[in-house]
């Protein structure tokens, strides 16, 4: 009872002290878009990284992330956390479906990272936010495609959706550049309080999408303490000749060994 009873505790603490942060950093960030665009893209980074840390979730990279541009990152997706961790990293932006919008307070921060809502289920749609996601390449940010298209277990990677590798296809096409680079990313959730998450315990960390989120969230801050590893891989060129079934599955398969190499690692430190 009286670990239930600080749990709850720790839990209203830390979101009375994230809805304070971000009630601070929202105008701060609206007035960066205005004056400089450039320098707002980092705001998000930072704020993703004040979070991370207060509750408790260590972000071990492995690699880094490319300097050319256009550059899109494609990674699994295993919670709603994946945002903040990648987030962490480097100022990035984030391909989201559709129904993100309807989620209350998470949609507008949503908008203020830039970030581009796909439906998947109206293919007229499909081509105009292709080009969206192509327009954003090419101005130079870096665009995150979690490339399954759904979240996982935590315990494999899902086949990679080679119809979502539609935008950096439209960006050949439309804006007339030769080539942009993919690079695939995986994120592994490891450890909690220094104990291995096994098979069995991923639950406490994935969030399959018949959970609501609210619920999850809350029952992610309650555990706290996460160690989360995220392994950067190698460069893909995706241009004229690319096949996207082809690159598809070449990316899913460097990050299908960068995951498995990931989950073997402890950091009981």
């Amino acid at each position: 009872m009286f670990d239930n009873l600080a749990a709850s505790f720790r839990l209203t603490i830390v979101l009375i002290i994230i809805a304070s942060v971000t009630l601070i950093a929202v105008p701060i960030q609206l007035i960066l878009i205005v004056m400089t665009p450039k320098f707002s893209r980092k705001i998000p980074m930072y704020w993703h990284r004040f979070i991370l840390h207060l509750i408790g979730v260590r972000v071990h990279v492995h690699g880094e992330t490319s300097n050319t541009r256009p550059l899109m990152l494609v990674a699994n997706h295993i919670s709603w956390s994946d945002i903040l961790i990648l987030g962490s990293i480097t100022p990035l932006c984030f391909i989201a479906k559709d129904e993100v919008k309807k989620w209350p307070g998470i949609n507008y921060l949503s908008r203020l990272q830039r970030t581009v809502f796909i439906n998947r289920d109206r293919r007229s749609d499909v081509a105009n936010q292709a080009d969206s996601i192509a327009a954003r390449l090419v101005e130079g940010d870096v665009m995150v495609l979690f490339a399954e298209g759904t979240t996982g277990d935590g315990n494999k990677l899902l086949p990679y959706k080679s119809a979502l590798f539609g935008a950096p296809q439209s960006a050949l096409n439309q804006h007339g550049i030769d080539e942009i680079v993919i690079q695939p990313v995986a994120l592994a959730y490891n450890n909690l309080h220094g104990m291995p998450l096994g098979r069995f315990h991923q639950s406490v960390a994935a969030w399959p999408g018949d959970v609501p989120l609210a619920s999850h969230l809350a029952s992610f801050i309650k555990a706290g303490a996460f160690d989360v590893d995220v392994s950067f891989g190698d460069e893909h060129i995706f241009n004229e000749k690319t096949k996207r079934k082809i690159i598809a599955k070449e990316v899913f398969e460097q990050s299908r060994l960068m995951f498995a190499k990931m989950r073997r690692l402890n950091h009981n430190l």
